[in-house]
């Protein structure tokens, strides 16, 4: 880290790449989109949208949204032109691929949860034909009358930064949610805080290490949970293994009507719900990842359940359904 601070350090495109299991293609450091290209994706207006799951309040905030390059590297066993084609039968640009942030709040059972926190405007994207914008949340947290002091438990999926970032003050890692009980997978908690782990990561990817144990084991208010517990009432942990270590999703149920955050386990569902054996360059075990999108997907379809994940198309809330060989995402 030369002479930088731990709080004043700014991750390499290959370092944040490297952290999200991809090559180096991103930054992160003060958001500043690259001249030669703009964002193209549309942003929602209003980034907020609120359902209903039985007596459950649910309110998707979009946080912003990753403009991808395409890459071959992307998948394993799927080339740029059958991404392409995937992308266009969904309806979606195929020019790039449009990977939005979506952040959820609950209000359940007298609780105010936040599920995940966003890039929290330090993720950006470094290859010029790249967008990536993230940020956008506790502007969409005032327009929703949300009081961001009030949020009293945060549920975190897994520690990419595009889900922890926003929980980082930018440059001064201060808590930005200071009165909040922050609960997260113990196995991910494990895996990124062994001291031992900087020394066993490739050099790109041990910034991002760094990060996560100078500040995240100091707070108080963090709180490592294992198992498949009800972490708050009405709302459990299900382990959900392989895009990383300790990847888990959080189950919701209000009456007789539930709701599968899915967090990452089919990232964009237009790739890796329709075609659930493509391994993605994002998942630490491509194939865990594969096992276990495959196990929850079919658990959705089968107690038609409501499933809504962090990069699922606005406004991120929908129904899958057996579609062929893989499964159909459905607003």
């Amino acid at each position: 880290m030369g002479g930088m601070t731990r709080r004043e350090w700014v991750l390499s495109a290959a370092a944040t790449a490297a952290a999200f299991g991809l090559t180096g293609r991103m930054a992160v450091s003060a958001p500043v989109q690259p001249p030669e290209r703009r964002q193209q994706t549309p942003e929602p207006k209003p980034g907020i949208h609120r359902y209903k799951v039985g007596a459950a309040e649910c309110i998707a905030l979009y946080d912003g949204v990753w403009e991808k390059v395409h890459d071959p590297a992307f998948f394993q066993n799927a080339s740029v032109e059958e991404t392409k084609q995937a992308l266009a039968a969904a309806g979606l640009r195929s020019d790039f691929v449009p990977i939005p942030i979506v952040a959820l709040v609950v209000k359940i059972n007298g609780k105010l949860v936040l599920c995940d926190a966003g890039g929290g405007g330090q993720v950006q994207a470094f290859n010029p034909n790249s967008v990536f914008v993230s940020g956008k949340l506790f502007a969409n947290l005032r327009a929703a009358e949300i009081d961001p002091a009030k949020i009293e438990t945060i549920l975190i999926s897994h520690f990419h930064p595009d889900h922890i970032f926003g929980l980082l003050g930018r440059k001064t890692n201060k808590p930005v949610f200071p009165n909040a009980e922050i609960i997260v997978p113990a196995a991910e908690y494990k895996w990124w805080t062994d001291p031992s782990l900087i020394g066993r990561l490739p050099k790109a990817r041990q910034p991002l290490a760094r990060r996560i144990q100078s500040v995240i084991p100091k707070w108080k208010n963090v709180l490592p949970v294992d198992g498949e517990d009800e972490v708050v009432p009405g709302i459990r942990f299900v382990k959900a293994p392989g895009h990383t270590a300790g990847h888990t999703v959080f189950h919701l149920t209000s009456g007789k009507d539930q709701l599968l955050i899915s967090n990452d386990t089919a990232y964009v569902p237009a790739l890796v719900a329709e075609h659930p054996g493509w391994h993605g360059a994002y998942d630490q075990d491509a194939a865990m990842a594969e096992q276990t999108r495959r196990k929850l997907l079919e658990w959705t379809v089968g107690s038609d359940m409501m499933i809504c994940g962090t990069h699922f198309p606005w406004p991120g809330v929908g129904r899958i359904s057996r579609d062929g060989a893989g499964y159909a995402f459905n607003l």
